[in-house]
């Protein structure tokens, strides 16, 4: 007798997280107050944030100015439009608020998710949350510390030594929306341990298939990389493919210590 409950038993335990005793409607509701409560979180912090968009701008454009520094040239942005710089200074504003507000944010997203979690599934939403957060933040801080400055130096000295001398002169907005464009695609990116470890646990990626596919991942890494750079320079592509190459392997090791096989 006990036999025969078994597939039952391990049915539930392998397709738990898609199982839920909520209705479509009570997920509606639940998604209604989760994203209720994210945006309030990231208006206030937007809001905070509108009282501190010129250190960020100080912060973002040094990169541009050490840059120009570097190769000899007279730096400063261009505004084309009476308005753009008013509308770029909300934005960065927009952008820094969301930032801070990605613990909360996150939080949120996993607190939805685990409302069709079963008990012993919802301990992960404890741990994936403020690792969701901590990723994001150390990818962008990664990108505007390390990769946006050696990627701003190798652009204005490409464009001073190899296009018959030509100035780079960067727009205000153009060069601030490449600067967030980075920052998000590395904040996304650097979540692949998250990723990794949640499919692993929901029965998607198991370790035999990570195995099996790791000739592959580098190949697959470097063209995601090459999708999701906003910028063609090689070095940008090749800091984001070598992180996220660690960040796979951080993100099996993960796996293994959590014994999922």
């Amino acid at each position: 007798m006990p036999n025969l409950q078994a597939p039952d038993q391990d049915r539930t335990e392998t397709h738990g997280i898609f199982d839920s005793a909520m209705s479509l409607g009570e997920h509606l509701i639940e998604l209604r107050k989760r994203l209720a409560l994210a945006v309030v979180g990231a208006i206030i912090c937007i809001v905070a944030c509108l009282f501190f968009t010129g250190d960020i701008l100080d912060y973002l454009i040094k990169p541009y100015n050490d840059a120009m520094k570097a190769a000899g040239l007279q730096s400063g942005l261009i505004i084309l439009a009476p308005t753009e710089g008013f509308t770029t200074y909300l934005k960065i504003a927009t952008w820094a608020g969301i930032l801070l507000a990605s613990p909360w944010i996150f939080y949120q997203l996993w607190k939805f998710v685990s409302a069709g979690l079963y008990p012993k599934e919802r301990r992960y939403v404890y741990l994936a949350a403020p690792a969701c957060a901590i990723l994001f933040i150390t990818g962008a801080l990664f990108c505007v510390i390390l990769v946006a400055p050696v990627t701003l130096q190798f652009l204005i000295n490409f464009n001073k030594d190899f296009l018959a001398g030509s100035v780079s002169s960067f727009t205000f907005k153009e060069y601030l929306a490449f600067m967030v464009s980075m920052l998000v695609a590395f904040g996304i990116s650097f979540q692949t341990p998250v990723i990794m470890f949640f499919l692993n646990k929901i029965g998607m990626l198991p370790v035999p298939l990570i195995n099996k596919s790791r000739r592959y991942v580098l190949f697959f890494i470097i063209v995601a990389a090459s999708v999701i750079t906003p910028g063609s320079d090689l070095i940008s592509l090749f800091a984001l493919s070598g992180a996220l190459y660690l960040l796979f392997e951080l993100g099996f090791v993960s796996i293994l210590i959590a014994g999922r096989k």
